[in-house]
């Protein structure tokens, strides 16, 4: 069952200055969903991401020992990422040469 259609069994209120309430609202309305489920869905989002950040990461001793040696292989370069290093940013570029 989707997020959508579980029952909301735990009502949350907060209190916002009218400024987040605008900012909230513009956002939800470009996204065409209701403020709640707006703000829902970027507070479940936050704490995912929160948990994703301190959750350990547990593997076997044979695949921790595969990661180490990918770690400690020298890096070999890619070309596509050396050529693509080797341009000029948009803003280095010569103007005067833009519209040749």
């Amino acid at each position: 069952m989707s997020r959508i259609a579980e029952r909301k069994d735990h009502p949350l209120s907060m209190r916002l200055p009218d400024a987040d309430i605008a900012v909230i609202d513009r956002a939800a309305s470009l996204r065409g969903r209701s403020r709640t489920d707006f703000v829902r869905e970027a507070a479940v989002r936050a704490a995912e991401d929160v948990l994703m950040e301190t959750v350990p990461i547990r593997m076997s001793a044979d695949g921790f020992d595969a990661f180490l040696k990918t770690l400690s292989t020298p890096a070999s370069a890619v070309p596509e990422m050396v050529e693509l290093l080797r341009r000029p940013a948009p803003w280095e570029q010569d103007v005067s040469k833009a519209g040749e």
